[in-house]
């Protein structure tokens, strides 16, 4: 597991590269190699992402267990990583885990490394393998295959296995989505009953004093809520007559940004606060105007929260935000024009905060006679042509219907873009998983005096939102509603993600700074623990009935 981790970390399959490619084809080629599929060429499947430029591809193997059982456990992982920033002067060495480790040892040695104490005891520990993708989660997909290549040789799996390994999870889990028809197809093929999908992908201690290991049995989801500004410029000597949009976005930032008003409190763990992700005005060069336009998004995590509650509370700090401004300027106004001897008549614009959809409405009912479906459609296409980022083409659709609605005074436009991950939780009906779940832990803690603490929600994103979905129709067609173009820009097959139905649990490999430059995974625990985790796992799943 060491030595195919090491492999997959020197594989630079940074997200939206060609390395994500690279790694498909050796993937591919590493499983072929197991003697089970030598014999059983069909059963390792690979799917090349429709319509994608880099042809990156998931990669499938089928185990097929013994006594003709049905159930089948999909094992899943992710097969990209996030990029090298924060590496410096080590970037060169990322991908190479043992020469990374050496060049730290060597610059900390010289005193050119801003090391903390705990890094630098993990760098001399045995215990630690650094490196780009090393946590999350090339670790992981090492596991897996040693696993599947260990079950395929032996007589003792009463079930099937199914490996799936996809690119494009750090960002648009866009593998995940594409493989739900390979899914579908290889359950009606092979009669498969999917009954528990395993996901490994990192976990890490929640605090420096953590001593716990931790399950996650089901993963929360995630929507990105965008804020287009409509304000009003104005040249900076007369920085008064107008409201800078960039002025509201900041505003919001300030009102949404690690707010614990937009938690979802539903369960017994909160979800992290939003983080902002962009923002920035849409001036296109330097000019001594204030914005005219802006944009803020963030990504918000959801557990049982619906829509309208969403929607309802981020149109309220919307509304805030713009009231602090127009107080603001309105304030500062006074001031200056009194020192100036100056009168001065306080300034309210008849604002206007809407989500994408009233925004819509407002303008098709204003304009009865134009084909608006059609223009946004071109406008879609246009901007997708253009190559211009996923969630930035709703702003042009935005701006058709403001200046086609003939809305001249300041606006805030509420919309959602891609990704859209829906929310996947174990149900009271999973309560038998559940319980192979707690009994497998307590397993495996007694064997190596290790403690599990089990969680309802995986606290980041994952591809196993997609093999599952809790939202409630009205939820997802209140989404759609104020998505702009959603079929086209982010297409999610809700009703094929509703026929596969498969509870999720992340059995994580362990680790710590996943994303960061001292990224690294803790070899006992993933390659010692955690596979007998997940063998103690199947043995229950695969004899219960």
């Amino acid at each position: 597991m060491e030595d195919l981790t090491k492999d997959l970390v020197r594989v630079k399959s940074i997200n939206g590269t060609e390395g994500e490619k690279d790694i498909g084809l050796f993937l591919e080629k590493r499983l072929r190699e197991i003697p089970y599929f030598k014999d059983r060429p069909n059963q390792v499947i690979t799917k090349v992402i429709d319509n994608d430029p880099l042809c990156r591809r998931s990669v499938f193997a089928l185990l097929k267990g013994h006594g003709g059982s049905k159930k089948t456990v999909i094992l899943h992982g992710h097969t990209d990583t996030v990029g090298l920033s924060g590496y410096g002067k080590l970037a060169d060495f990322a991908c190479d885990p043992d020469r990374l480790q050496e060049e730290m040892a060597r610059l900390d040695k010289l005193g050119m490394l801003d090391l903390s104490d705990e890094v630098r005891a993990d760098l001399k520990s045995a215990d630690y393998m650094f490196g780009r993708g090393s946590s999350d989660m090339k670790s992981g997909d090492a596991v897996f295959i040693i696993l599947l290549e260990e079950l395929s040789a032996s007589d003792t799996l009463n079930g099937n296995l199914l490996l799936m390994l996809n690119p494009v999870e750090e960002n648009l889990h866009t593998g995940v989505i594409d493989s739900i028809d390979v899914l579908l197809d290889l359950k009606e093929k092979y009669n498969l009953d999917y009954v528990l999908a395993i996901n490994n992908d990192f976990t890490c201690p929640s605090s420096p004093d953590d001593r716990f290991l931790h399950i996650y049995t089901g993963v929360g989801g995630k929507i990105l809520p965008s804020f287009y500004i409509h304000g009003r410029e104005t040249h900076v000597g007369q920085c008064f007559e107008g409201l800078d949009a960039s002025a509201v976005a900041a505003a919001i930032l300030e009102r949404i940004q690690l707010s614990r008003d937009f938690c979802d409190t539903e369960g017994s763990e909160p979800t992290f606060p939003p983080s902002v992700l962009k923002i920035k005005d849409l001036k296109k060069w330097y000019n001594v105007q204030t914005a005219a336009e802006a944009l803020v998004y963030f990504n918000y995590y959801v557990h049982e929260e619906s829509m309208d509650s969403i929607t309802k509370k981020l149109l309220h700090a919307a509304e805030e935000a713009y009231d602090t401004v127009e107080s603001h300027l309105n304030a500062e106004a006074q001031w200056f024009f009194k020192m100036r001897n100056e009168p001065y008549k306080s300034v309210h614009y008849k604002k206007q905060i809407l989500t994408y959809d009233d925004l819509y409405k407002l303008t098709c009912e204003r304009c009865p006679g134009t084909d608006i479906p059609s223009e946004l459609e071109k406008i879609c296409e246009n901007e997708l042509s253009n190559g211009t980022d996923l969630r930035e083409i709703p702003v042009a659709m935005i701006r058709y219907l403001i200046e086609t609605a003939g809305i001249t005074e300041p606006a805030v436009v509420l919309y959602y873009a891609a990704p859209y991950c829906p929310h996947n939780t174990f149900t009271e009906k999973d309560g038998k998983l559940m319980d192979i779940i707690r009994e497998s832990a307590s397993e495996v803690g007694k064997k190596y005096s290790v403690s599990y603490k089990i969680h309802p929600y995986y606290p980041s994103l994952s591809d196993s939102s997609y093999l599952r979905i809790d939202d409630d129709d009205s939820s997802v067609a209140a989404l759609r509603d104020n998505f702009p173009a959603m079929n086209k820009l982010y297409p999610i097959p809700v009703d094929k993600i509703k026929k596969l139905n498969i509870p999720a649990v992340n059995l994580g490999t362990y680790g710590k700074d996943a994303h960061k430059w001292t990224e690294r995974v803790n070899l006992p625990v993933t390659m010692h623990i955690l596979p007998d985790l997940i063998r103690e796992v199947l043995r229950h799943v695969f004899t219960v009935k």
